[in-house]
């Protein structure tokens, strides 16, 4: 940037660029919602193939939780509202909860 005298001025801006915060989404098993309606939500919101769902699924089933994916704070706050919709639209308890990593 050039001042009217000639001289010439940094810009005020900081060249410390960090990536932003990653969150871990994790979908929480309950006792009512079917395993068929869990893999329809990961391939529906998550975008997972069908194996891929059958094992976060029986991660689910198994473990109580199972990680679905890592996403910035936007996308995994978006899909964890779009899995409870989804879920409340179909009478079934599932809850989606995201983590920072």
């Amino acid at each position: 940037m050039e001042f009217m005298n000639g001289t010439e001025s940094k810009t005020g801006l900081s060249e410390d660029l960090r990536e932003p915060e990653q969150y871990r989404v994790i979908l929480l098993n309950d006792d009512f919602t079917t395993k068929e309606f869990v893999i329809a939500v990961l391939v529906a919101v998550f975008h997972k193939s069908q194996e891929d769902a059958w094992v976060i699924m029986e991660d689910v089933h198994r473990k109580g939780r199972g990680v679905v994916g890592t996403y910035t704070y936007d996308i995994a706050a978006t899909r964890c509202v779009q899995v409870h919709e989804a879920a409340r639209a179909n009478g079934f308890p599932l809850r989606c909860v995201m983590e920072l990593t």
